[in-house]
């Protein structure tokens, strides 16, 4: 099947898959498995936090012990991540799940580093950790757990509400200031979603997970993202209202961008699902970024720029006070109580 024909693949956000510009030996732009399976391929890499360089991003550091991702989301930007594997970015990103089955461990040496300075980190910044796979590895509950016997603080961002499995944990370390959760809905029309991102939780399961987390005093924000032009802007008012109503602390947004592959996907995707509104979701798409689909520049790439982009930040500005949203932020998370379990400091801490 090619990126041309008309089928839609039920249950997957990619159509097809973008040829690997990595692969020496190519296969043919749109080759897809025979069958619509998940494969889990277990991968043991040497290292698990890696350091992040973009300014735009507010934190230092993130783990992700998953790489692919099975929810489908036709537009996330951690597809272009998938072709270093060896994978496509399109279909194989979704059937092709990496397990780093030594995350736990590995987690553990970094900590255990002589004169190691603690930082947050994020859970995940790139896949989701929460994915479908973590039902069954349960790698995210085991890092919890290592950040809370280490009072580490981490931070999450997820469009599952499998999330809500780990209250026990998470609560803890919020009672230390330890953690804080992102929960990111792009739509709360159902029928979008399960085009746009098909195996997410469904926005009612996450918009409900706020709230339990809040009941149990771990902050937590809603991050509307990407907002997609054309698609999604009459939700900005309703999303920020149930938000509030379920006891976010914040609404966030992020705007679409196509970088990399991540263009022929979800333009691929577009045209399949909504070819009538093609041309307006794009054009408006290139106006926030400068005449382009794509944005790489720091400080811009978010959340775009000129006169669309500006009433977008007026809408949700709007929003927040039409709603009596409060002007509260995520608290800073205190890095001071890191303690490798054992030595004196946590002898003395835990009498």
């Amino acid at each position: 099947m090619s990126n041309k024909s008309t089928d839609k693949i039920h249950g997957r956000g990619a159509q097809f898959n973008p040829a690997n510009r990595f692969d020496k030996f190519q296969k043919d732009e749109g080759f897809i498995h025979e069958d619509n399976t998940t494969k889990f391929i277990p991968t043991f890499p040497k290292a698990l936090v890696n350091k992040v360089e973009s300014p735009d991003i507010p934190f230092m550091f993130s783990m992700n012990p998953y790489q692919g991702c099975e929810h489908g989301c036709v537009y996330c930007y951690a597809r272009n991540t998938h072709p270093y594997w060896g994978y496509s970015a399109g279909l194989e990103f979704e059937q092709n799940i990496l397990i780093k089955k030594d995350a736990p461990k590995l987690l553990r040496q970094y900590f255990n580093k002589r004169g190691y300075q603690p930082n947050p980190i994020m859970l995940s910044g790139n896949t989701d950790c929460y994915q479908p796979a973590e039902q069954k590895f349960k790698l995210t509950r085991q890092l919890l757990e290592i950040c809370l016997e280490y009072r580490h603080p981490v931070s999450l961002i997820t469009k599952n509400a499998l999330i809500t499995r780990d209250i026990d944990i998470l609560s803890k370390l919020a009672i230390e200031n330890l953690t804080c959760v992102v929960i990111s809905i792009t739509t709360l029309d159902e029928k979008l979603r399960l085009q746009l991102e098909p195996r997410t939780s469904t926005a009612s399961k996450r918009m409900s997970a706020v709230k339990e987390l809040a009941d149990h005093n771990i902050p937590v924000s809603v991050m509307m993202a990407p907002v997609i032009p054309g698609l999604t802007l009459q939700e900005i008012f309703p999303l920020v209202k149930k938000s509030l109503e379920h006891k976010a602390y914040d609404v966030y947004y992020s705007m679409l961008r196509l970088n990399g592959d991540v263009e022929p996907i979800f333009k691929d995707w577009l045209q399949k699902t909504y070819p009538d509104k093609y041309e307006k979701i794009i054009h408006q798409t290139e106006e926030i970024h400068g005449g382009s689909v794509s944005d790489h520049r720091f400080q811009k790439r978010m959340k775009g720029e000129g006169t669309f982009a500006e009433n977008i930040h007026l809408q949700f500005k709007m929003a927040k006070k039409k709603y009596g949203m409060p002007r509260m932020r995520m608290p800073v998370l205190d890095c001071s109580k890191f303690q490798v379990p054992g030595s004196q400091l946590s002898l003395v801490f835990d009498l």
